[in-house]
């Protein structure tokens, strides 16, 4: 699978849409994929495994989906948690347009959805959702993480879903080793699940910070 497209601002070639049914907060929702985006075929495996596993959301806050593509986490925020204030950040424009559509054609109104520079610098979050795009390479991926993941308020928990054979194992001591040297004692991580080959990931930050 080339995966290259994910990561490009303007994917090539024409956009096709197409109407799919998927299965979302325990519901059946009507949504548009494309091509040249991440998971055109409905809700990947990654992601399905970790909607599974983790907990609701609690019903009013602010969330966050890093890499939310056409939406199955952001929507999924919105549909289980619509007082929330859910941020959806996307880096391939297609991917972000089709997720605002389909957050409008769902009446969700507080799904907002951005380019990483478009996000407000004051802007954090008690919950993010994530699975994150771990093929766009390790130096990438962890300076992602670290741009998200102090953006977290006290008490604020984020789930990362990972596959194990593309590094779980490795990546869960790596971002607390990261957490713990930027912002001492603030953040617990931990595996929360395993779901058919994937590790959920738990990164909590502490109520009360230094």
């Amino acid at each position: 699978m080339d995966s290259a497209h994910y990561f490009s601002v303007e994917p090539a070639g024409p956009e096709q849409r197409r109407r799919l049914e998927v299965s979302l907060a325990g519901r059946t929702v009507s949504v548009q994929t494309a091509n040249h985006i991440f998971s055109p075929d409905g809700v990947d495996k990654g992601t399905a495994a970790m909607l599974r596993v983790v907990p609701e959301p609690p019903p009013a806050g602010s969330f966050l989906d890093i890499g939310c593509g056409w939406g199955p986490l952001a929507l999924s925020l919105g549909l289980h948690s619509p007082a929330a204030e859910v941020a959806g950040v996307e880096v391939n424009d297609r991917a972000a347009q089709l997720c605002r559509d389909n957050a409008a054609a769902l009446g969700l109104e507080k799904v907002s959805v951005y380019r990483p520079e478009e996000v407000p610098a004051g802007l954090t979050f008690d919950l993010i959702w994530s699975n994150p795009p771990i093929r766009v390479g390790k130096e990438a991926l962890h300076a992602l993480l670290l741009q998200w993941l102090p953006r977290l308020n006290p008490g604020g928990q984020a789930f990362l879903v990972v596959q194990k054979n593309l590094g779980a194992d490795s990546l869960q001591p790596w971002i607390a080793a990261a957490l713990q040297d930027r912002h001492p004692e603030e953040f617990t991580v931990s595996r929360f699940g395993t779901e058919k080959g994937f590790r959920i990931l738990q990164v909590v930050r502490s109520a009360q910070t230094p």
